[in-house]
């Protein structure tokens, strides 16, 4: 191979593998299979080993995970590195590590044991209190602090009872497949983010801020290594890994529970194809078995490299792929209006579950993949719940198959669909599509918008499927149903259903900007809103804007401004905007006189981090109420910037325009 074309493929290699890094390790948002990027790593090891005098300190091979975040927390130093482990893919591999472990060690005894799809979290213990949980960040110098978020994980042991002066181990934080599923479910009937596997919904989560929503999503956690001891008079030093795991389980310690000691290669490998056949009935991801050496002073005795323990590696199973024939693409409507293409093909059996449905995501994926129906495709699951179709078997196309591409139109409810600019997914904006119904409506009535108490994710779609509900308009005729609503028990007993008919009723008087909110526009929400009911006075005004007069108004541009424009101009949308007027909402804002000398009015507020005396609508309501406005990004033309709790990049672009910063003190001494 010529030296310059080793080089270009070396750089390529490099580039690629550091952006699927950062995306799997600091965006919890990977783009391909644990398969896909461990042939990437594999090439690049290869290259590496046939060309030594190529290889570089910054290499993926010669440096461990991603950098550290600080979105949950500080940054704090690693007492012990938290290092990867070396990936092997075969039997010989395996025998490999054995023999080598043989030939250096006296009577070398191994551990196998299951490697859990996770995210990497050490746990510190003084006096046999917990004091720190920390991430693995960058693996050699700092992580994460995430202690807040790990003391609410109920496999997280909070006291030991034998109490070592100083204790730390190393576990892997995860999500079983239960609790995976109905995190998704909420997240999809929320319209927010689908996760695409337990291991990045475990990672984005115990990243989170608000430690609330870890509890929530019910996180759980093994430990798997003793990474430091410092003993107390009582407690006892295990010599080994085994013995680390008997102390562990006798303070409460959730430990791997399905490991074996072995002696022998033979020995290691029944292990590993045990750990093979069981995965898939386990509830929670492995992505492969891990096989350790079990005495501690072996283990000091074979080292480490930069990056990798020598007295460690972790097999990883091949994926199961299967061919089938592809015999339709199914479109799908989200609730938030996007269309999901489905792969409907033939059924086949994929580590003992069987499968004939998988996702095709987009229009990009499918032109990329050429995927046809009629077409032999290969289907995986990479250790993951969603099946995925890897690729065609060109050679099996039937003749006269023709490309798939997207219809023009909503399958749901024929309205045209949009594609935005630079993006994928093809999406249908009617807020009245039958497919997004339960969304919009809870969208309608949620906390930014119309703001109803006691409407939500379990009282509507019982609405719907009673067929009282059928757009925003019928929520206020809810009242002329009393009876029924009793007799369904909608809402509960006399007292319950009357408590939500009065908040009905209530939110009336609420602003046009919450209603503008509650209309469900593609790209208005609570701050354009806001923006735009200020600067028109309310919806009728609104209702007769042009395009380019929308786009007048700050932060509105000609997208937001064209879905605005489309939503007034069709007839159903007027219809129940007439029948709202109608019932007396609030669909213009009443003028408001400001002292000359307010210090509000006129002002440009910027709100970051997290409020603890409102929340950023209470407070940016507060701001419009007496003439200020709130937008959404610190500019020169910003006034002030609010910041509460682990402010972002906002506060850090404001100090560097020189823009006041405001507590949530000064802002109250402000609005006085």
């Amino acid at each position: 191979m010529e030296i310059s074309k080793v080089k270009a493929e070396l750089l390529q290699l490099r580039k690629e593998i550091r952006r699927h890094n950062k995306k799997y390790y600091e965006l919890d948002a990977p783009e391909i299979s644990d398969y896909e990027y461990d042939k990437l790593m594999t090439r690049l090891k290869d290259l590496e080993a046939a060309y030594p005098e190529f290889v570089t300190a910054t290499s993926p091979t010669q440096t461990v995970g991603g950098a550290a975040r600080r979105e949950a927390g500080k940054l704090v130093a690693h007492d012990v590195p938290m290092l990867s482990l070396q990936d092997v893919f075969t039997r010989a591999d395996v025998e490999n590590f054995i023999n080598d472990a043989t030939e250096k060690l006296d009577a070398p005894e191994f551990v196998v044991e299951e490697k859990i799809d996770g995210l990497s979290l050490a746990l510190r213990y003084v006096d046999g209190k917990l004091t720190q949980a920390i991430t693995r960040g960058d693996g050699i110098n700092q992580g994460e602090d995430v202690t807040e978020n790990a003391r609410v994980i109920d496999d997280v042991v909070q006291s030991l009872v034998d109490a070592p002066k100083y204790f730390e181990i190393r576990g892997e934080v995860y999500m079983t497949r239960k609790n995976f599923l109905a995190v998704n479910a909420r997240q999809e009937k929320l319209g927010l983010k689908i996760f695409a596997n337990p291991r990045n919904c475990a990672a984005g989560t115990l990243r989170q801020l608000d430690s609330r929503i870890v509890r929530e999503r019910k996180l759980s956690m093994f430990v798997f290594n003793l990474q430091k001891l410092i003993p107390s008079p009582q407690s006892p030093v295990p010599t080994s890994h085994v013995d680390a795991y008997n102390f562990m389980a006798r303070n409460g310690i959730k430990i791997i529970h399905a490991y074996k000691v072995c002696k022998t290669f033979d020995e290691v490998w029944r292990a590993i194809e045990e750990i093979g056949t069981r995965r898939e009935n386990l509830d929670y991801d492995i992505d492969g078995a891990v096989v350790k050496i079990n005495s501690f002073a072996q283990r000091e005795q074979l080292g480490a490299t930069s990056k990798f323990p020598r007295w460690a590696v972790a097999y990883k199973y091949p994926p199961d792929e299967r061919e089938t024939v592809l015999r339709k693409i199914e479109l799908s409507v989200g609730r938030t209006g996007r269309i999901t293409p489905t792969a409907i093909f033939d059924a086949v059996n994929l580590n003992g579950t069987k499968v004939e449905r998988a996702t095709l995501h987009n229009q990009d994926f499918i032109d990329a993949l050429d995927v046809r129906i009629g077409d032999t495709i290969k289907v995986y699951k990479s250790g993951e719940i969603i099946p995925r179709v890897s690729g065609v078997v060109k050679s099996k196309r039937p003749e006269k198959s023709a490309p798939f591409k997207f219809p023009d139109t909503c399958p749901a409810c024929n309205h045209k669909l949009e594609r935005e600019e630079a993006a994928a997914d093809f999406r249908c904006v009617n807020p009245n599509c039958p497919a997004q119904l339960e969304n919009h409506l809870l969208n309608f009535v949620g906390r930014n918008a119309m703001d109803i108490k006691g409407l939500g994710e379990t009282s509507i779609p019982k609405l719907i499927s009673e067929g009282l509900v059928k757009n925003v308009a019928d929520v206020y005729k809810l009242h002329t149903h009393r009876d029924e609503l009793l007799a369904k028990k909608i809402f509960g007993l006399a007292k319950a259903t009357d408590k939500i008919l009065a908040a009905i009723e209530e939110s009336k008087k609420n602003s046009p900007a919450k209603l503008l909110t509650g209309l469900g526009i593609f790209g208005v929400g609570g701050a354009a809103a806001r923006d735009l009911i200020e600067h028109f006075g309310g919806l009728e005004k609104l209702s007769a804007a042009t395009e380019d007069e929308l786009q007048q108004v700050a932060d509105i541009g000609s997208v937001t401004a064209r879905h605005v424009r489309e939503f007034f101009d069709d007839a159903d949308n007027l219809k129940i905007l007439k029948e709202l007027t109608d019932m007396g909402l609030t669909v213009e804002q009443e003028e408001k006189i400001f002292a000359e000398d307010s210090p509000v009015a006129g002002k440009i507020f910027v709100l970051t981090g997290k409020l603890e005396k409102y929340t950023r609508e209470a407070a940016g309501e507060l701001i419009t109420a007496r003439g200020g406005k709130v937008a959404s990004s610190v500019s020169k033309k910003t006034d002030y910037v609010i910041a509460g709790e682990k402010p972002g990049s906002k506060l850090k672009k404001a100090t560097e325009l020189g823009i006041k910063i405001l507590s949530e003190d000064d802002f109250e001494k402000l609005l006085s």
